[in-house]
């Protein structure tokens, strides 16, 4: 299998061309070509020789993935579905603010920690995306929104945050989630504090990223504010109990100097209760920290339904009496089935019957 020459840093790619017998500086221009103009062939690199593009496709591949399925929200959210050249297909989404254009990627094809309101999971897990497939991701939201003539200031918007919120956990695939994030900073100029890497809470982890000192932001998955409930919820991170993921926060706060931000997906009658609101501000007491109230966006298969609004609102004001800061995200993409996993099983869904429809699909 040919090599992928997205995911490739700058010095890398410059280490690439002196192997071709090349000046150091084409390695300079494929990196334009690939993180700036988005390119998707060699010959659109036209500032490289001739004779250098022809070797190039012989030997290597750019790796851009191809778009399976679009949906597109009415508030603005696109999400799509890709696949990457191996056929494997995920999920990526792009959800246009008024201040900025945020983009969140998958990590996994599939996910194995499995949470029990979750689409993601329930395909199972098939293999970890490479850097490369991750930053693709973002190039191609990129030119999808280009398509739709989203302009700011007369030029296409770019992204210009990044959550690894998407399909997978980020945290079971450190190297590849750890060269995304240098490359999405490096290459195409994403500030560190833009970027935010969401886990369900794998400590081992957790500690090791601290010790990286990236100012990022990290995301904690928590949903539950007692063990018996946090084990029925994720089941694939059982053997850490809560208590072991607040103190690798806690390591993780002391090591950056950074904030956590801890999410917590509302769920009717499961994890919502006065009790559970109680449980949660005592534990998260004293953490630099905040936390992210999330609508739940549901899923077909499952039971699982959103916390009502009045509900939510007493759920907050517990927190907030006990000092702990709270936002609560905005819903979006609702009318698209924006959850994670949900475009790629309806996808696969389809493909089932029609064996031919995932290559023919088109949003």
């Amino acid at each position: 299998m040919a090599i992928s020459l997205i995911g490739l840093n700058t010095d890398e790619l410059r280490a690439l061309a002196q192997q071709e017998a090349e000046p150091a500086y084409r390695g300079d221009q494929m990196a334009e070509w690939l993180y700036q103009h988005r390119a998707r062939v060699f010959d659109e690199m036209t500032n490289l020789p001739q004779p250098l593009r022809e070797r190039l496709g012989k030997k290597y591949d750019i790796g851009r993935s191809q778009v399976v399925r679009t949906s597109r929200s009415r508030d603005g959210t696109m999400k799509l579905l890709l696949a990457m050249p191996d056929g494997a297909t995920v999920e990526t989404v792009g959800i246009p603010y008024a201040d900025r254009f945020s983009g969140c990627v998958s990590t996994q094809v599939g996910c194995a920690v499995g949470c029990a309101f979750c689409a993601s999971g329930l395909g199972g897990y098939v293999r970890n995306l490479t850097a490369g497939e991750i930053v693709d991701q973002v190039l191609t939201v990129e030119e999808e929104a280009a398509k739709d003539q989203s302009r700011v200031n007369g030029n296409f918007r770019r992204i210009d945050h990044v959550t690894f919120m998407g399909m997978g956990e980020p945290l079971l695939n450190y190297a590849s989630t750890l060269k995304a994030i240098q490359l999405l900073n490096a290459e195409l100029g994403i500030a560190m504090r833009h970027l935010t890497v969401s886990t369900a809470g794998i400590v081992p982890s957790i500690m090791k990223l601290a010790q990286e000192k990236l100012q990022i932001n990290l995301a904690v998955s928590l949903h539950a504010a007692t063990d018996d409930l946090h084990q029925r919820l994720t089941p694939g991170i059982t053997k850490w109990n809560i208590s072991d993921i607040i103190e690798a926060c806690r390591h993780y706060i002391h090591l950056t100097g950074r904030r956590v931000t801890f999410e917590y997906c509302l769920l009717d009658g499961v994890n919502d209760s006065v009790a559970e609101a109680f449980e949660l501000a005592r534990i998260l007491r004293g953490l630099n920290c905040h936390v992210n109230l999330i609508p739940y966006n549901p899923v077909g298969r499952l039971a699982f339904r959103a916390t009502p609004p009045k509900q939510a609102l007493a759920f907050r004001k517990i927190l907030e009496r006990a000092n702990i800061p709270v936002t609560q995200r905005m819903q979006r993409g609702a009318d698209i089935d924006a959850a994670c996993g949900q475009l790629r099983r309806q996808t696969m869904a389809t493909a089932l019957k029609q064996p031919t429809s995932l290559h023919n699909s088109s949003g």
